[in-house]
């Protein structure tokens, strides 16, 4: 677990090097809004029909949006816009997203646990723990991957994201003594690349996982 930019990503690819079945957080929201065409008539209702790629429009028989082109598709960058501009509107984004993600969770989780070869280890990247804490009892290990947010906002702004989205995104986000509070482990990036990939295998190699070879994190 952690914030936007904190690093969490490449510890899971170092993990996922290492033999875990990895699943992020992010790119389920990603598929989420690239093909559960539910979720997205539901942010067009909240957010408006300018997040919808190619527009869309209210049928008034109907009494629903739909979609300009014929199919459902997320403007990513306009919900960003229109999501993170407020608190109030990062709370109503949650609130229609977090079902379809926490369904698609399930059902990878599912998959993997029942598949006929399946790792020892599944890693599952969280950005915001808060708003999945029900789930840590199916966690054996909660891994904070701990980095300050100076470094944390000039590493986002050095990969492209706008200075203020990430001031916003940011205060929506757990804060450090929650994720402490909650953290069974911690693995500090303070360093450089190849010190927190050294940290996220020691970590792995102190709980004693088994799994393939390393191919660090690129």
């Amino acid at each position: 677990m952690g914030g936007t930019a904190s690093g969490k990503s490449c510890v899971g690819r170092v993990l996922e090097s290492l033999g875990a079945e990895r699943i992020d957080l992010d790119d389920v929201s990603r598929e989420v809004l690239a093909s559960d065409d539910a979720c997205v008539e539901e942010l067009v209702d909240a957010f408006g029909p300018e997040v919808a790629l190619g527009g869309a429009l209210f049928d008034e028989e109907g009494g629903r949006w739909v979609p300009c082109d014929g199919s459902w598709s997320v403007d990513r960058a306009a919900l960003a816009r229109a999501a993170f501009a407020t608190s109030e509107g990062a709370a109503r984004l949650e609130a229609v997203e977090l079902p379809y993600i926490r369904e698609r969770l399930a059902d990878r989780l599912t998959a993997v646990s029942c598949a006929s070869s399946r790792p020892a280890t599944c890693v599952v990247e969280v950005p915001l723990l808060d708003r999945v804490e029900d789930l840590l009892p199916l966690a054996d290990d909660v891994v904070w991957v701990r980095t300050g947010k100076d470094r944390r906002r000039a590493l986002a702004e050095g990969r492209g994201m706008d200075g203020g989205d990430f001031d916003a995104r940011v205060k929506g986000q757990p804060t450090d003594a929650y994720l402490e509070a909650r953290a069974t482990a911690v693995i500090d990036n303070d360093g450089d690349l190849a010190t927190l990939e050294r940290r996220a295998r020691e970590w792995w190699d102190a709980n004693g996982l088994e799994g393939g070879g390393d191919h660090g994190c690129s």
